[in-house]
């Protein structure tokens, strides 16, 4: 059971708007209604009541008090069998609503503000304000209850007012109105829903019999000013603006000072959409209407199709409500999810393009031809024993310049990967060979992204989470600007397959690794013959890095069938020609060849089933 608080400003169709709203959802709702408007209220709900009877409603669905009191409506509030509270009304009754113990949605207070400047259409803007504020004589809570114009049209718009019906009050009127709209603080029930004639009547004023509404032209904004608070009725306050930036801001303050999370409205070229956002950002109201009558825009379905149709409008946590939209139907309802258990969906990973056998690498960076730079990252030792001209030398035979980055470490660091930026930016280049062990590998990867996208932020992407589909932030799409290729010079990191990067922040001494499916090369080139003169040692190190990363892949809790295939085969090889390639060195080929194959089998095993505690200790 619902129970329904109703308002005097609009006591019929807020009746009927939430017996639809309690019908729809299978819910009995009581009515309070309020004691200046309760057999208006009463008339409403009973109509509602007799059309839910004849359509098959049982014949107590809905219910209101026959004698409303402050006590009789707290006891409807708090009584046991009451499920949730809607809410509308004044300040005092949507907190006394918050307050009962049980859920409410309760709304606020509006003050809406409509801002015209110079690139509105006029003609328009007045004519939908005073729709808007003539209709239910401006009882409507979202109705406009002051209009701001930027001065640039300001004379043009008070014309265009008095031309459709707007009466400009004097000082002498516009004081006289005043003691009558607001008295001792607060809005004099009596004007409420009247129109503007019988308030100028009210108030001594004489004005034309035709009058549509009254518009007093005041700069201030504050309690003391009576035109600047909530109305409701046809009486409007008219605010002059410098620019649009002080229409905004005055249009901001009118909000905060009596109507926070209810309705603003901007009257502009629809072109000028940065108007809109900026609009849109200052002002704390949960409708924002463009070149729409607020009173009919904010209750939805009219004039625009992102409101839900309501009229009861929440203002959020500005407001003091517990929700910003349009209160409907999906507010009625209580939802349960039936959730079984699935897992997420795997995937098998791997550069798009990898070349293998040995030699390989003179046909395989020939598919390069067309790139005009390439960007080489290396280490001292391979540049200095000459290994990389076996890169340059195909490079120069198809026209790619390059240039060459060597003073990549064994624990790459940022300071490493920045001094490689300040390069890289200058030469621009269309492709990156990483060429050496995981040290350079893991580098350019950084490299790569830091190139791509210099807006990255090093602290942002090497923050912790616990799925990489689902980093805090992710790292955008690469390959775009420049194309990724990796060659491994030794046999044990994989990193030409992964998309992983371990570096070293210099700052904190830290080592982390960096995760994403974005750092994962484009190309791979697998050639044994780099690997031929590793020395006892590196073979050693190295092979039985790639074994653990074989086993780690295997046993890891997200190994799959496509997964465990090359992990099995990895360590398979390992088995066999790891201790023949260290025993014999280049003089066994065939065993080099196999580790170096194993290695890059490991790398797609754990690229896409992970490593486990060896590698996160070490």
């Amino acid at each position: 059971v619902i129970a329904g608080i109703i308002p005097t400003t609009n006591p019929t169709s807020t009746v009927i708007f939430k017996s639809l709203i309690s019908l729809k959802t299978r819910n009995a709702v009581i009515f309070s209604p309020h004691p200046r408007a309760k057999r208006s209220t009463i008339a409403a709900a009973k109509i509602m009541l007799d059309a839910a009877v004849k359509a098959g409603a049982p014949p107590d669905i809905i219910g209101w008090i026959d004698v409303p009191t402050l006590e009789l409506t707290n006891l409807l509030m708090t009584h046991k069998d009451i499920a949730t509270i809607l809410a509308t009304g004044g300040p005092g009754m949507v907190k006394a609503a918050y307050s009962s113990g049980k859920p409410a949605l309760g709304v606020g207070a509006g003050n809406t503000p409509a801002v015209i400047d110079e690139t509105a259409d006029i003609k328009m803007a007045v004519s939908s304000i005073l729709i808007s504020k003539t209709f239910d004589n401006g009882m409507i809570c979202s109705s406009e209850q002051s209009i701001i114009i930027v001065k640039d049209v300001y004379d043009e718009v008070i014309k265009e007012l008095k031309l459709r019906g707007a009466y400009i009050l004097n000082d002498q009127e516009k004081e006289k109105i005043a003691k009558t709209i607001i008295i001792k603080g607060k809005l004099n029930p009596a004007i409420v829903g009247q129109s503007a004639r019988k308030i100028a009547d009210m108030s001594g004023v004489k004005v034309p019999s035709d009058v549509k509404i009254l518009a007093g032209e005041v700069s201030e904004i504050g309690l003391e000013e009576e035109f600047a608070q909530e109305k409701l009725s046809p009486v409007i306050a008219v605010y002059r603006a410098e620019n649009f930036e002080d229409a905004v801001e005055k249009a901001y303050r009118l909000v905060e000072l009596c109507g926070a999370g209810h309705t603003s409205v901007l009257y502009t070229d629809e072109r000028k959409q940065n108007r809109i956002g900026v609009f849109a950002c200052k002002l704390r109201t949960g409708r924002i209407l463009i070149n729409t009558p607020s009173s009919q825009g904010a209750i939805g379905d009219l004039y625009n199709f992102k409101l839900e149709p309501s009229l009861t409008l929440g203002c959020g946590s500005w407001g003091g409500n517990s929700v910003s939209e349009n209160v409907g139907v999906k507010h009625l309802l209580n939802y349960k999810t039936v959730a079984e258990r699935r897992e997420n969906m795997l995937w098998f990973r791997i550069p798009p393009k990898i070349y293998f056998k040995r030699g390989v690498t003179n046909l395989a960076l020939r598919e390069l031809q067309g790139k005009k730079r390439a960007f080489i990252v290396t280490d001292r030792f391979l540049f200095n024993s000459g290994v990389v001209y076996n890169i340059t030398k195909v490079l120069e035979e198809i026209n790619i310049g390059y240039q060459i980055f060597f003073d990549v470490k064994p624990d790459p660091t940022v300071s490493t990967v920045n001094e490689a930026l300040s390069l890289i930016r200058t030469y621009e280049p269309d492709v990156i060979i990483a060429f050496g062990g995981g040290s350079p590998i893991d580098a350019a990867k950084i490299i790569w992204l830091m190139y791509e996208h210099p807006e990255t932020d090093f602290k942002d992407i090497a923050m912790r989470f616990m799925d990489i589909r689902k980093r805090i932030c992710k790292i955008p799409e690469l390959g775009k600007k420049v194309q990724m290729v990796a060659i491994p010079t030794t046999s044990g990191t994989g990193s030409e397959v992964t998309p992983f990067a371990v570096i070293t922040d210099d700052e904190t001494h830290i080592k982390y690794p960096i995760a994403d499916y974005a750092l994962t090369p484009n190309v791979a080139i697998i050639d044994p013959d780099f690997v031929d003169s590793m020395p006892k040692s590196l073979c050693a190190a190295s092979g039985i890095d790639a074994l653990t990363h074989a086993i780690e892949a295997y046993v890891s809790v997200l190994a799959a069938n496509f997964t465990n295939s090359p992990a099995l085969e990895a360590a398979k090889l390992i088995f066999k020609y790891l201790p023949r390639s260290y025993a014999a060195g280049k003089d066994d080929p065939v065993a080099k060849e196999k580790v170096h194959y194993a290695s890059t089998l490991a790398g797609m095993a754990f690229a896409n089933a992970f490593l486990g505690l060896c590698h996160s200790v070490a």
